[in-house]
C-alpha cells in the first residue's frame, strides 16, 4: 500500500461507508491502512459482525426492527432498517465533498441500505459513488434478481457506481487458495479501486480528469463497469506498465476492453514523464477497443519521479442484467424482487404489479350455447343441457397473503402455478 500522501494531493473531503457484511469487511481494509485523509463508517444491522469492523465511526441501523440480528437476506426489512436512521446518515455526510459506498449486494442490508445512503448523501451535497459486488452463481437466483434490482436503484441513486462479479474473483486466485484468502484478494483489489478513484478525482492533472468525466462513462443503466491499475518503474516503465494492465485479470486479457464502450484512462508520472511515453501507452490502448470512447487525463506528481501509473475505468454492455429485466418484463411481472420502493428515498420507474393475481372469472353462457357447443364437440344433434352442468359462483373471501403479497409468481412455461389449474385453464367445476 502507497503511503497516504502519495494517494491525495487536495483539501477535498472524503468519507467511505461500508453497509452489510461485504461492506464492513471492505472497509475494515481501508481503515487499517491509515489514511488520515479519509473518513470511515461502518453501518450494518447485524451488531455482533459491526463489533469486528475497523472504522472511525460505527452506525447499527434498525435496532427497533432488527434488535441487532440483521437483515436475514431480506432486503425490504434492511430498507426498512436503514430508513429508520436516514436523519442521522444525512448528518455523518453534511459538509462531505465525496462519499463512496461500498457495499455487497444480493443480500438484505447491503442490497437496499446502499440506495438510501445514497440518496441521503446526494441531499447533502456530495458526490457519490458506489463500489459494490455482485453474487456469486453458486447463490442462487433469487440473491441475483435482488442484486440485479439493486444495482439498477444504485445506478438511480448514485452518480456513478463500479461493479466487481464475485465470479471474477476465480482469475484472481488460484486452485490451492483458500476461502479467506480469497476475500482478501478481493478486498485489496476494491481497496485499490477506492484510492485510485480517489486520487484521481482529488489531484489536479496537467490534463484534469474530474468527476463528470467518470459518470459520463459509469452512469448508464444498462452498462457493466470495472477498474484496473498497474504501475511501472525504471527506464522501461511504460513497455511494463503496458504488460501489466493487458495482464489484469479484471480485464479478461483484453475481451472486456475489445467490448467496451468507454475509457477513463489516468496516468501519473514524475516530472521527468515523456510525450513518447504517454503516446506509446495510449496507442496500445486505442489498440485493444478501436471504437471506445476514451476520456484521457494525466498528472505530474514528484513522488511518482521514475515510475508511471495508469488507473483504468472500462464500461461496457451489461448482459446479465439485460436478461433479468427483458424476462421479467416478458412475463408480465415487475423485476423487483422484494417489493415496490419508497420513492420517499429513491426514484424507480417500475410499474408495480396489482395486490392480487386472482383473475375474473370466466363469463357466464347461456343454455343455448352451451347446447350448441356440445353439439359441435359431439359431432351429434344437440342435446338438453341438463341442470347438473349449471354452476354457481361461490362468494369467498379473498384472504391477504400478508408479507408474501409482493412474492414472485411461480411461472412455468408461461403459466403462474401459484393459481389453481381449473382457473388457469378455464374448467367449469361440477
Amino acid at each position: 500500500m502507497k503511503n497516504s500522501s502519495e494517494i491525495f494531493s487536495s483539501k477535498k473531503t472524503i468519507k467511505v461507508f461500508g453497509i452489510g457484511g461485504a461492506g464492513c469487511n471492505m472497509l475494515s481494509r481501508i481503515a487499517a491502512s491509515g489514511a488520515p485523509e479519509i473518513g470511515t463508517v461502518a453501518l450494518n444491522t447485524d451488531a455482533a459482525s459491526l463489533d469486528q469492523t475497523i472504522a472511525a465511526e460505527k452506525l447499527c441501523l434498525g435496532l427497533g426492527l432488527t434488535h441487532g440480528m440483521g437483515a436475514g437476506g431480506d432486503p425490504e426489512l434492511g430498507r426498512s432498517a436503514v430508513e429508520s436512521d436516514v436523519e442521522r446518515l444525512k448528518e455523518m455526510c453534511v459538509g462531505i465533498d465525496i462519499v463512496f459506498i461500498l457495499a455487497g449486494l444480493g443480500g438484505g442490508t447491503g442490497t437496499a441500505a446502499s440506495q438510501v445512503l445514497a440518496k441521503a448523501a446526494k441531499d447533502s451535497g456530495a458526490l457519490v459513488l458506489g463500489i459494490v459486488t455482485m453474487p456469486f452463481e453458486f447463490e442462487g437466483g433469487r440473491r441475483h434478481r435482488q442484486a440485479q434490482f439493486g444495482l439498477q436503484q444504485l445506478r438511480v441513486s448514485t452518480d456513478a457506481v463500479i461493479a466487481l462479479p464475485n465470479e471474477k474473483v476465480f482469475r484472481l486466485v488460484d486452485d490451492k487458495t483458500t476461502v479467506m484468502d480469497a476475500f482478501k484478494v478481493v478486498n485489496e483489489f476494491l481497496v485499490q479501486s477506492v484510492f485510485g478513484i480517489a486520487r484521481l478525482l482529488t489531484q489536479t492533472g496537467l490534463i484534469n480528469v474530474d468527476f463528470s468525466d467518470l459518470r459520463a462513462v459509469t452512469s448508464q443503466l444498462d452498462v457493466e463497469s470495472t477498474f484496473a491499475a498497474a504501475e511501472g518503474t525504471g527506464e522501461n516503465r511504460a513497455q511494463e506498465v503496458i504488460e501489466k494492465l493487458f495482464a489484469h485479470p479484471m480485464l479478461d486479457n483484453g475481451e472486456v476492453l475489445a467490448n467496451s464502450e468507454s475509457l477513463l484512462v489516468s496516468l501519473v508520472g514524475g516530472t521527468d514523464l515523456t510525450m513518447a511515453e504517454v503516446n506509446r501507452v495510449m496507442k496500445e490502448i486505442k489498440g485493444r477497443c478501436e471504437n471506445a470512447r476514451i476520456t484521457f487525463g494525466a498528472t505530474i506528481d514528484e513522488v511518482f519521479a521514475e515510475r508511471l501509473h495508469i488507473s483504468l475505468v472500462v464500461s461496457g454492455k451489461a448482459q446479465t442484467s439485460a436478461k433479468v429485466f427483458v424476462t421479467a418484463k416478458a412475463r408480465g411481472t415487475s423485476p423487483n424482487p422484494f417489493g415496490e420502493p419508497d420513492t420517499q428515498f429513491m426514484d424507480s420507474s417500475e410499474t408495480s404489479r396489482p395486490a392480487s393475481r386472482i383473475f375474473a372469472p370466466v363469463p357466464e353462457m347461456t343454455d343455448e350455447k352451451k347446447e350448441s357447443l356440445f353439439s359441435k364437440q359431439a359431432g351429434s344433434r344437440p342435446r338438453k343441457v341438463g341442470s347438473r352442468l349449471r354452476q354457481k359462483e361461490l362468494q369467498l373471501e379473498i384472504i391477504s397473503k400478508g408479507r408474501f403479497e409482493k412474492s414472485e409468481p411461480t411461472i412455468h412455461q408461461g403459466e403462474d402455478l401459484d393459481l389453481p389449474t381449473y382457473l388457469r385453464r378455464g374448467i367449469a367445476l361440477n
